[in-house]
């Protein structure tokens, strides 16, 4: 059988014990006068180790203000240290000879490629506030930059190996002739020249000559143009 002791009873808990005295009151009142002023010293050195920090009467006002301060500027730290990195991440998109991008952002797909009105639709409508500015979707020659009949202000460029874009129905070319440019630099406006109904990107991709449906296309090079969204190569 496992022993259990036996409970004391009341009156034997203090037997053989000798009470201690109660302090006199004054000697509480110095002690938790002591506490106190100690208490405030610890905070005093506390907000003085923290620099600009103001001092405050509540300690834990104290505490939650040097607290917010420091995760702002971890905050501010971390926001300067992601736009380095993306900085170099576009240095190195546009530096990249095979890479291939969106032309813009923040589009509505509005036309696919295929039949319409009874002709070749030869590529797909991006549609977008008139002013925007488009980039090349990868770098190249500019074989043609002014306007083009119902493409109205347009640019072609050939990127080499049988590959070239057209981007149509431009405000403003930012490009000329013969200029070379990389994948993501801006080469012109989005507007609703030529045979447009609105403002719109036009963009084609033709392969030896022949038009390709641009989204199944770019979508093999890392570049959906329905979600929007894109890998570096």
């Amino acid at each position: 059988m496992q022993y259990r002791p036996e409970p004391l009873r009341e009156r034997d808990k203090y037997r053989g014990r000798r009470r201690v005295p109660s302090p006199p009151r004054s000697r509480y009142v110095g002690v938790v006068t002591s506490a106190l002023v100690g208490a405030g010293i610890v905070a005093l050195g506390a907000g003085a180790a923290v620099p600009d920090q103001k001092a405050d009467a509540n300690a834990l006002d104290g505490i939650d203000t040097v607290s917010q301060a420091t995760l702002d500027r971890a905050v501010a730290a971390d926001a300067a240290s992601r736009s380095d990195s993306g900085d170099g991440l576009k240095s190195s998109v546009s530096a990249a000879p095979d890479a291939w991008l969106l032309p813009l952002r923040d589009y509505a797909f509005s036309s696919p490629f295929g039949a319409r009105w009874g002709k070749l639709h030869a590529g797909v409508d991006l549609a977008i506030k008139e002013g925007t500015v488009y980039s090349a979707v990868h770098g190249g020659k500019v074989i043609l930059a002014q306007w083009y009949g119902g493409y109205g202000y347009c640019i072609m460029i050939d990127h080499g190996n049988g590959l070239v874009t057209v981007y149509g129905h431009s405000a403003q070319l930012l490009v000329k002739q013969g200029d070379t440019v990389k994948a993501g630099q801006p080469i012109g406006i989005v507007g609703s020249t030529g045979h447009s109904t609105g403002p719109h990107l036009h963009l084609e991709i033709h392969v030896n000559g022949k038009a390709q449906d641009p989204v199944p296309w770019f979508k093999q090079h890392g570049v959906d143009l329905k979600l929007q969204m894109e890998s570096v190569y």
